[in-house]
């Protein structure tokens, strides 16, 4: 996916603020910074990733806040964890349908969007059993670039 624009950006952030509000969630700094620097983020980054980035222009946050921010923010469905191989869990706050190719490797995360997927029939075994309300496809495998290294 492209790289957000300014304009993108502040749209992004004001439905973030809606929905905080519609949430029952204060607007605090820390939230509006945390939720911004993942919103700018196309590394799907973690916990930890926000954290060193954050810190930089917001010294008194905290790796815990972090993550208690990120719960709560995915508790209301404001973020998505993105599901990967490794333990550590990555975050993202782009809404837009689309799906994930990981790297085994590097850890490097790529969107795609896959429209057949999407509206290919559900089984009948899925059918039988109840209402789908989401589709999500991670693919896993080794990226040209680490291929390339091999």
């Amino acid at each position: 996916m492209e790289q957000l624009s300014k304009h993108d950006l502040s749209v992004m952030m004001a439905e973030f603020e809606n929905a905080c509000r519609k949430a029952d969630l204060k607007v605090t700094h820390q939230r509006l910074e945390i939720y911004r620097e993942l919103a700018r983020a196309k590394d799907h980054p973690s916990a930890e990733m926000l954290y060193n980035r954050i810190i930089k222009r917001l010294p008194t946050i905290s790796l815990d806040t972090v993550y208690r921010t990120l719960a709560t923010f995915e508790k209301h469905r404001l973020i998505t964890r993105v599901q990967t191989v490794e333990s550590q869990a990555r975050f993202e706050a782009e809404t837009v349908k689309h799906h994930h190719a990981v790297c085994t490797q590097c850890g490097t995360i790529t969107d795609f969007t896959w429209e057949s997927f999407d509206e290919a029939q559900v089984p009948e075994e899925v059918t039988g059993w109840g209402k789908v309300v989401k589709r999500n496809a991670t693919l896993e495998g080794i990226c040209n670039k680490c291929a390339r290294k091999s």
